[in-house]
């Protein structure tokens, strides 16, 4: 859930800041891979997808939380402002980020950025050019940007099923093991309520006996 959560932060982000920069900010649904020609005649414009996940570290010793470092990247298409924009496809940005004024904005909505989600703020990393053509003796280019963070997974205790929130409870609509209720997944008993809990004094020196007891009951909401 919390990748469809950033990419959907992103997404607001620079729909808010880009303004009529573009023509559209949404999410990469393959626009390119129907044809270049189809899609310069809606540039400018700003998609976003998740690149994937390059590195997955443990960060508790019990071996149940881990640190998951990812990338999103921002396909940027917009007029080409060079005469050179016809070089080789997949060949590196020559010159400044600045010259090209859509991605040089995108690197400044998203730097640093955390948009009030629980991970790292973006890195921003490479920017690789996807494509530099020609249309109606317009220039036209397509980069991507990256864009690296990380976030904390929690993992089942071993032989555990996931056990989602009773459906239609407010936090069945959070939790992202709904996914398993909902399409019928095999699901564990849920944890049991918290009642009572004990609590023993010892005084010191300590005889391994409790000198006092407490016991507190959960009150009725």
């Amino acid at each position: 859930m919390i990748l469809i959560q950033t990419e959907d932060a992103i997404i607001a982000r620079l729909r808010l800041g880009l303004g009529r920069m573009v023509h559209e900010v949404g999410s990469y649904g393959g626009e390119l891979d129907e044809g270049l020609d189809e899609a310069i005649r809606r540039f400018p414009a700003a998609w976003v997808t998740f690149g994937g996940v390059s590195k997955t570290e443990p960060v508790a010793t019990s071996r149940l939380k881990f640190k998951a470092t990812g990338q999103f990247v921002v396909m940027v298409g917009e007029r080409s402002v060079r005469s050179e924009a016809a070089g080789r496809r997949g060949g590196p940005i020559q010159g400044e980020v600045g010259s090209y004024p859509l991605v040089y904005a995108v690197r400044r909505l998203l730097s640093a950025q955390d948009l009030g989600l629980p991970i790292e703020a973006l890195m921003p990393g490479r920017v690789r050019t996807l494509y530099n053509t020609r249309l109606e003796r317009q220039a036209f280019s397509v980069f991507a940007c990256e864009f690296q963070t990380a976030w904390i997974e929690e993992a089942l205790p071993r032989d555990y099923w996931p056990s989602p929130p009773a459906p239609g409870t407010p936090e069945a609509e959070a939790s992202p093991d709904a996914v398993f209720a909902r399409y019928q997944g095999k699901l564990g008993q849920p944890d049991p309520d918290w009642l009572r809990t004990g609590l023993n004094y010892h005084l010191s020196p300590d005889d391994g006996q409790a000198d006092a007891r407490d016991l507190l009951t959960r009150s009725e909401p």
